[in-house]
């Protein structure tokens, strides 16, 4: 079998290099994203979105089954559903979007989900073809409950092996499954206690301390989020030793010679016997296990047959009973040995693998856009075990049974077109199937006619600098490709790749624009259809410069400084001027000490701060220049011996020993005006290369007056000597004679050489040009040579002025031998040694390959794919850069950011694989890679969905501690923003807290919707700190930590209490009623007391025990009257109101208590309650706060 798998790739790459062959003769159009064009231009449908094969959903919501597809006209859309039209208009619970095919199935008004289960395949069509999704597999999730069952406690013997069944509930999708106990805390799980990959829960031997919990199975099924937990089972261990908790966890080292448990061989408890088989397919992950009994417990250890194990895909897991290799390939099939032993022996298990592979592309097909009477081809390559079948279909059906078409013939796995004509646009689909399943790809071709057009805006202005590039760009389309030609003032343009460069996409380039190239040039677009014109303005301007730059000064504190910047520039380009002190901007101002004019900078007054490097910079809109000096504050003496001042500029320049490169220049000091003259500076100026303007030459301290100067050839010098103290430079001496330097040939390389491409298709070589004085002659020229490396071929050489020289039409990154040297009328300068360059960069040709993930965790997941071949980056291999977001979080309903970010692998272009870090646990995200150079990325590879595991999860979004009284704390929480996972509790561990001393910590688990919790305190003064974390299947997440206060801190108690009820006591609006309330009871008080020393009774009902008058009825407003009419009389012996005149009565005022219970206070006052007995037994019959109401208080002393 191995020996054919390279027969089948030589004969892959043989049909590949054949059908590459024939494509590079297929050129197809490339239509530009220009909404113009799209906006009219006749496509045929593209499916841009559909959902998955095996499309799953939730029986709680809606159906929506995705189609969506973009075409001009706008694609109609119907469905078929198990191979038959699908009606979705008859149907009052399905309806279609508008503008596209995506269904949805409501059952607000009834119906049941599963019967809409089934195969149903969406089909976009307009008038010039139909695209097909793929066969969209419907099936409604199925999360059963347990069934009812009662277990009875498992008797077995300490020592024995035992299986406790799960058998979940078969979901859709099947249900993930772990164990619990009903304290809902995880079973500990070890080399002896492990859950299989069934779910059943393996005991290789039970010991004793296996009866301390029960065991449930809870079966979590992800689609809709649901937990479902089995009835628990119980074990009694039978046991020959007696059972103590407290010895056995001293000798937890060796728990079977303490128990007296007898030493048994390994047997499997699964798999059974001594070998089986397993199937895997390619890409997706292979799981073998092997559980054992035995005492003591057995290790298990893997093998594969004539091989080893593949390292970097191999994960041991369940203490090395679970061996899974993640995206297998063919080269994994073999046969995996289990080893189990113990000191008692060892048995073995074989199982024989065999690796099968669904169809996956090689090369998939892609839309084509051809211009009449063009050629082109769809190729349509997949791979897979056993090998797919290729069916071609057009429009959606069998190309067999479609029309005859003579510009059409299907080879093999391609369909090549010939001449093309207007009118067989159409929509291919190539299907790729094996008994593994199927690839669906939709390709379009359309044949497309246009006459040209412009994309670019009208009547462009470009302005450029003198003696720079000028690019003049006229973006179009057609089709067929137009003919393009260039017109300046009317005559037309020949491109010689000397001047003028005539680009590919249409772009003239005019290499060096003088001021002659001033002008209006015309672009012309022609093809069969029609013709395009546009005009372009060009104007060339000046450059700018700074023709005298700011000079370094050394000034006395308290001075003024002065720095200068003339600048020359076109006077068409308006100029910023702006000025810096150490790279930071100078503001100018009514305020600010420094003053600008149009030529220079004054600081007056200046000190220590003010010392730094101040730069002039000039600015257009086209171009820039700047210069830069260092002023230097000078600590001038706070009482000078004698005034100081710059020194006096030196005299009598005179020139004596002339030579061919040197000549001595002497000269006369000026009066240093007390101030010692530190250094004289030597300046030149020559007259052929830039007249007027003074150099520097070379500086020398200040107890010299004649030096000899070295000099260059072919100069026409003069000099002049300026004198600098501590104050500042003196004026400039006058200029000494001129003397003339012979000429020799060049003595300098030219530096700075390098080849690079600013296309495709050219290499671009520049240097740094040679100073005035490095000319050494008339007629400089710089003479370059190039070719291309190991190829032994001849130098190109060419003679150029200018300090740049493009290679045109290279081919795409090629290395080049480069090298230089300087000529001029006196001879050959010396060579410069070999640099290497390189011809620009293409967009990659290729993406990389089988992107997949494996050992996926719950933040991080390792990445492999198939690295590209070199020489398809078309360039220098930057990095492999990976794009990546987070799709949706697995926890229904939590919205997330779709933000996308970028990780890349930089180490070399032979790299397979990474590591993604920082990701968010549980859940979904989608990556794609490229490959990229250093100006272009590639093609995207596929795009990988994958899923990250349950992590912990973060902290609980908020944790509230609130003490409500003395006696109890009420700690409140929500659920963590990221919950990281299905949560399955909380853990709430507290401890008491003294100072320093903590007590020992008490933990409580609740349940994932409890969010509150009341702890009941022993005294007012205990306090807690409190540690609450949330928790999923992984583990507990990070704690949210508080602590309770101190009960004297009313702030806290006050403002807690605050969170969840209103003091009505602090409420403005009752605190004022109370003080109403008093007040009136106060004047009532005072009032009785005075009637009562003036020997007046208070008025009351003849008799206390009087009932009702028939005639007492509600009000109108619903409240009670409790007075007969006769009660508006005044009774006998009452008075009629507070103010009104008392009448005397015998009755004693212990005939008006209640009962007995009439007393007199200290000062003789009654304190009975005068009310009638109806009011008493009502408000004792309504507990309401009516009874203590100031309301009643009023009433019982009326």
């Amino acid at each position: 079998m191995r020996a054919m798998q390279p027969q089948r790739q030589w004969a892959v790459l043989t049909v590949l290099s054949i059908i590459l062959l024939l494509w590079e003769e297929a050129a197809a159009i490339e239509v530009p994203p220009d909404p113009k064009i799209q906006q009219d231009l006749k496509q045929p449908p593209t499916i841009v979105k559909q959902s998955a094969k095996e499309y799953i959903v939730d029986p709680r919501d809606n159906i929506i089954i995705e189609c969506e597809a973009k075409g001009n006209p706008v694609p109609t859309f119907s469905w078929r559903r198990n191979g038959k039209f699908f009606n979705a208009e008859k149907d009052p619970r399905v309806s279609m979007r508008k503008r596209s095919g995506t269904l949805e199935i409501s059952f607000r008004s009834g119906g049941k989900p599963e019967d809409y289960e089934g195969e149903y395949q969406c089909f976009a069509m307009n008038d010039f073809g139909i695209a097909i999704s793929n066969k969209i597999l419907l099936r409604v999730s199925k999360s059963p409950l347990w069934p009812k069952e009662v277990l009875e406690p498992l008797m077995v013997s300490e020592g024995s092996p035992l299986v406790l069944v799960c058998n979940p509930p078969p979901g859709l999708p099947p249900p993930t499954t772990f164990w619990m106990n009903s304290a809902m805390m995880p079973i500990i799980q070890d080399k002896r206690v492990s859950m299989g990959l069934n779910g059943d829960l393996y005991f290789s031997n039970v010991l004793a301390s296996d009866a301390n919990t029960d065991y449930s199975c809870n079966a979590r099924f992800l689609f809709t989020h649901t937990i479902q937990q089995k009835n628990p089972f119980t074990l009694k261990v039978l046991t020959k030793e007696p059972y103590n908790n407290t010895l056995s966890s001293l000798n937890d080292t060796d728990p079977y010679v303490v128990r007296n448990i007898p030493e048994t061989t390994p047997t499997f408890l699964s798999p059974s016997g001594t070998s089986s088989s397993k199937m895997a397919l390619r890409g997706e992950e292979l799981l073998l296990e092997c559980i054992a009994a035995g005492v003591p417990t057995p290790g298990i250890k893997w093998f594969k047959k004539g091989g080893d194990l593949p390292e970097k895909k191999v994960k041991f897991e369940s203490f090395n009973k679970t061996l899974r290799i993640v995206s297998v390939s063919e080269e994994d099939s073999g046969e995996y040995v289990c080893m189990a032993s113990n000191k008692i022996g060892s048995i073995r298990h074989t199982v024989s693998v065999q690796i099968k592979a669904a169809p996956y592309w090689l090369q998939k097909p892609t839309n084509l856009v051809l211009a009449p009477n063009e050629n082109g081809q769809l190729v349509c390559l997949a791979s897979g075990n056993p090998k797919p079948s290729i069916q071609w279909l057009i429009n959606g059906e069998p190309i067999e049974s479609s029309l005859p078409n003579l510009s059409r013939k299907v080879v093999d796995d391609a369909i090549i077109f010939n001449s093309v004509q207007i009118g067989s646009s159409a929509v291919y689909q190539c299907n790729a199937s094996n008994e593994h399943g199927y690839l669906l790809a939709n390709a379009f071709v359309s044949v497309l006619d246009m006459a040209p057009r412009l994309l670019g805006p009208r009547n462009q202005l470009i302005k450029v600098i003198e003696q720079s590039r000028a690019m003049l760009d006229c973006p179009f389309f057609g089709s067929p490709v137009p003919e393009v030609r260039w017109f300046k003032n009317g005559l037309g343009i020949a491109p010689d790749n000397v001047k003028y460069r005539l680009h590919n996409n249409g772009t003239l380039e005019i290499k060096h624009a003088r001021s002659e190239d001033h002008g209006t040039y015309t672009f012309v677009a022609n093809n069969i259809l029609g013709q395009a014109e546009e005009q372009i303005r060009l104007e060339v301007k000046e450059p700018t410069r700074i023709v005298r730059a700011p000079e370094h000064l050394s000034v006395n504190r308290g001075n003024t400084a002065h720095f200068d910047c003339k600048i020359k520039h076109d006077p068409t380009l308006p100029i910023i001027v702006t000025w810096l002190k150490n790279d930071k901007p100078l503001h100018f101002g009514w305020m600010s000490k420094f003053k600008k004019d149009e030529n220079s900078l004054s600081i007056p007054n200046v000190n220590s701060d003010d010392e730094g490097t101040y730069m002039c910079m000039v600015k257009t809109e086209l171009d820039q220049d700047f210069a830069s000096a260092r002023l230097t504050v000078l600590e001038s003496s706070s009482k000078p011996s004698a005034f100081t001042d710059r020194p006096d500029p030196p005299e009598d320049l005179e020139l004596s020993d002339p030579a061919a490169r040197s000549v001595r220049l002497t000269w006369v000091p000026g009066n240093d005006n007390n101030s010692p003259v530190r250094q004289f500076l030597v300046q030149y100026e020559e007259n052929r290369w830039r007249p007027g303007e003074w150099q520097n030459l070379s500086s020398y301290t200040g107890d010299q007056n004649s030096v000899n100067l070295l000099l260059s050839p072919f100069v026409n010098y003069q000099f002049r000597v300026i004198a600098i103290n501590s104050v500042g430079p003196s004026r400039p001496s006058g200029p000494s004679s001129r003397y003339q330097t012979s000429g020799a040939p060049p003595d300098v390389i030219p530096q700075g050489l390098k080849g690079w491409g600013t296309k495709k298709t050219n290499m671009e070589i520049t240097w740094q040009p040679l100073l005035d004085t490095q000319r050494n002659g008339p007629e400089l020229r710089y003479v370059v040579s190039w070719r291309r490396k190991d190829s032994q071929e001849e130098w190109n050489n060419i003679s150029t002025t200018s300090s740049k020289h493009v290679v045109s039409d290279t081919e795409t990154y090629v290395p080049y031998e480069i090298k230089i040297h300087a000529v001029n009328d006196f001879g050959r300068g010396p060579e410069s040694s070999m640099v290497i360059g390189y011809s620009g960069e293409d967009r990659p040709s290729a993406a990389p390959a089988e992107l997949r993930v494996t050992k996926a965790d719950s933040t991080k997941v390792n990445l492999h794919w198939v690295s590209v071949d070199p020489t398809s980056i078309h360039g220098e291999f930057k990095e492999y850069r990976l794009y990546y977001w987070r799709e949706a979080s697995l926890v229904k309903g939590l919205r997330i950011n779709k933000e996308k970010k970028t990780k890349v692998f930089s180490s070399d272009v032979s790299q397979n694989t990474g590591v993604l870090t920082e990701l968010i646990p549980y859940s979904k995200y989608k990556m794609y890679m490229v490959v990229a150079n250093n100006k272009f990325e590639g093609p995207h590879s596929n795009i990988v969905e994958f899923q990250t595991k349950e992590g912990v999860p973060g902290v609980p979004k908020f944790f509230r501690i609130v003490q409500r009284n003395t006696d109890t704390i009420h700690l409140e929480w929500d659920k963590p923003l990221e919950p990281n996972g299905i949560l399955i509790g909380y853990t709430l561990q507290y401890r008491t807290v003294n100072g320093t001393e903590v007590g020992s910590p008490q933990v409580v688990s609740f349940f994932p919707n409890v969010t509150e919790y009341t702890i009941r305190l022993p005294d007012r003064f205990t306090r807690y700190k409190f540690y609450l974390s949330a928790r999923t299947q992984v583990g507990s997440g990070e704690s949210y930590t508080e602590e309770s206060p101190h009960f004297a801190n009313e702030d806290f108690i006050t403002s807690a209490y605050s969170k969840d009820h209103v003091d009505i006591a602090t409420q403005g609006w009752f605190i004022g009623l109370m003080c109403a309330i008093a007040l009136l009871v106060l004047i009532l008080l005072i009032v009785g007391f005075i009637k009562r020393s003036r020997g007046g009774k208070y008025p009351v009902r003849d008799k206390k025990d009087l009932p009702m008058d028939p005639v007492d009825q509600k009000d109108q407003d619903g409240s009670f009257d409790y007075h007969s009419d006769e009660d508006n009389k005044p009774l006998q012996g009452s008075q009629t109101s507070l103010e009104g005149n008392v009448k005397e009565s015998d009755d004693s005022l212990v005939d008006y208590g209640e009962g007995g219970n009439g007393q007199f206070n200290e000062d003789g006052s009654f304190i009975g309650q005068y009310t009638v007995k109806k009011d008493k037994e009502e408000t004792e019959g309504n507990e309401s706060s009516e009874a203590t109401s100031p309301v009643n208080a009023v009433y019982s002393l009326a």
